[in-house]
């Protein structure tokens, strides 16, 4: 299977600290992948690498067989992990916007996901509460038709009506044959969906195995596994 995300050797140092150490990492094409682990461990780094925000120490990243570039970062679709919406902007020139940045985004699809929500497109942003903008965040992210979607985050800090809502965007949404990259610690409430996983400690892949895989091996779930892994 073609490989989406590649990373050999792949180094980033903040001054005196180290975020990511040697990380080597090969996600195929498909599925649903949880990058997972605690704060600190590189996840966040990692992703902006991927997405061309940083440029690497040592070592080289590949997605879609490129090195981060304009080419790469059309075909992803990035939830960051920090607000980015325009509060003066109304949802539906919000829309507008990504549509007129992103070709692969999907108006309809979009319509569609807002409607479940009840938001209008003449809606300012900054009349959302907290948790629509999230959403709405979510919806400008899975509205493209993109071979890899990166979600920073995507539940941290939601109720868990929200986060119902946000795992069923992603598996409802995600363009056909796609990968989505899931970057989180709260892995009790997306292990239902994940395919993949790769736990992150310390800028290293210590592991990196189908979910299934690893639950069989384990004898456990992903949640309970990671508890033990990264106990205090």
């Amino acid at each position: 299977m073609t490989q989406i995300l590649r990373c050999e050797g792949l180094v980033k140092k903040y001054g005196d600290c180290t975020a990511l150490s040697g990380l080597n990492l090969n996600i195929e094409e498909g599925g649903i992948v949880g990058l997972l682990g605690p704060n600190g461990s590189g996840k966040s780094t990692l992703i902006k690498l991927a997405m061309g925000m940083l440029q690497p120490t040592e070592g080289r990243i590949f997605v879609g067989g490129m090195a981060p570039c304009p080419e790469t970062r059309a075909i992803c679709s990035y939830l960051p992990d920090a607000p980015f919406l325009s509060d003066w902007m109304s949802v539906g020139r919000t829309m507008r916007y990504n549509a007129d940045f992103f070709p692969d985004f999907d108006g309809g699809k979009a319509e569609e996901m807002l409607s479940r929500l009840g938001i209008s497109s003449k809606q300012k942003v900054k009349a959302l509460s907290k948790g629509n903008k999230e959403k709405l965040g979510l919806v400008l992210t899975m509205a493209r038709n993109a071979k890899l979607y990166i979600l920073d985050e995507p539940i941290a800090g939601v109720d868990p009506a929200a986060r119902d809502f946000i795992l069923d965007t992603v598996m409802l949404h995600r363009a056909e044959g796609s990968t989505v990259f899931l970057c989180t610690h709260l892995i009790a409430d997306i292990e239902p969906i994940l395919t993949h996983a790769v736990f992150l400690d310390r800028g290293r892949a210590i592991l990196d195995a189908p979910a299934e895989e690893i639950r069989s091996r384990e004898g456990k779930s992903l949640d309970a596994l990671f508890r033990e892994v990264f106990r205090w």
